[in-house]
């Protein structure tokens, strides 16, 4: 049971940097139990700046649970066929067992056909057709997840549990890669979702009838204090860089937390909620591909 805070309340603050890294210790603890050393493959075409940082940061990620980690660096000027081509001989690899292809790819790459180019059991990010056809049908257990709603997921669940029969979910945004993964996701744990777009009308009065909040659309302070019921639990995916009092840019969430966090039960911040939750889930769905593919044949 969900208590609304009092004014002398102060919400649970959901620290997704501690629970990242506990996750990615469980993963390093269960790969030096088993024995397992999964492979993961990270293909970076061009030089954008963010991504070098988050490629960087997943090989380091993948080294420290003792994965086998390699890094594909290819030129902008890569074409489609040579990016499917490396992608081939990724899928039949042995030693790799998780395939990650950081976007946004260059105009002249189709991104989608090169995700639907990875092997379904290979697809870490969970991006796959076959992946995403097994979470909408809720054939979890045999599917690759999207990390970041998988992230989101586990920090509800530290707050409310596995089960959550009777709550009342919320998730703002209807995007492929969150907002539909992460309501697939509430409604196998039999929470009653709704989802909320650009074309819903009264959003705030939905949403504050949600014990559940999940923003994920991208745009910066959406959700204030009138769209929160209190003590909901509050996930915010949103990260959004705007020009901050000094004139320097800042990282800021699509929940306007100053207002929102009084009213709140828990409540991720951002930075340091949602997204290093993402790197952790994406080196769980690797060891997971590692097991699976190193089990026995029934």
């Amino acid at each position: 049971m969900t208590i609304a805070p009092s004014s002398s309340d102060k919400p649970r603050i959901l620290d997704g940097k501690r629970t990242a890294s506990a996750l990615v210790d469980e993963v390093r603890e269960t790969v030096e139990r088993e024995g397992l050393t999964p492979g993961l493959a990270v293909v970076l075409v061009g030089d954008d700046p963010a991504s070098q940082v988050y490629v960087r940061n997943k090989g380091r990620r993948a080294e420290a649970c003792g994965f086998l980690s390699r890094q594909y660096d290819l030129p902008a000027t890569t074409t489609q066929a040579d990016l499917l081509a490396l992608i081939e001989s990724l899928n039949s690899d042995p030693d790799i067992h998780g395939i990650l292809v950081q976007l946004p790819l260059p105009a002249q790459i189709d991104a989608d056909r090169v995700i639907q180019a990875i092997a379904p059991d290979k697809d870490v990010d969970g991006f796959h057709y076959l992946n995403v056809g097994r979470l909408a049908t809720g054939t979890i257990d045999a599917a690759l997840l999207p990390c970041t709603p998988k992230g989101a997921l586990h920090l509800i669940e530290q707050v409310l549990g596995a089960d959550l029969s009777g709550k009342r979910a919320v998730v703002i945004g209807r995007s492929n890669i969150v907002g539909k993964p992460m309501a697939s996701l509430l409604l196998a744990r039999n929470a009653t979702v709704t989802v909320i777009h650009s074309r819903t009308p009264s959003p705030a009065e939905i949403c504050r009838q949600a014990d559940i909040v999940v923003a994920a659309v991208g745009v910066p302070g959406l959700v204030t204090g009138d769209w929160i019921k209190p003590g909901a639990v509050v996930i915010d995916v949103g990260i959004n860089r705007v020009e901050g009092e000094d004139g320097k840019g800042k990282l800021v969430g699509d929940v306007d937390f100053d207002a929102v966090a009084p009213l709140a039960s828990a409540i991720t911040p951002v930075p340091g909620g949602v997204g290093p939750m993402t790197i952790a889930m994406l080196m769980h769905n690797t060891l997971q591909a590692a097991r699976r593919r190193s089990a026995p044949s029934s």
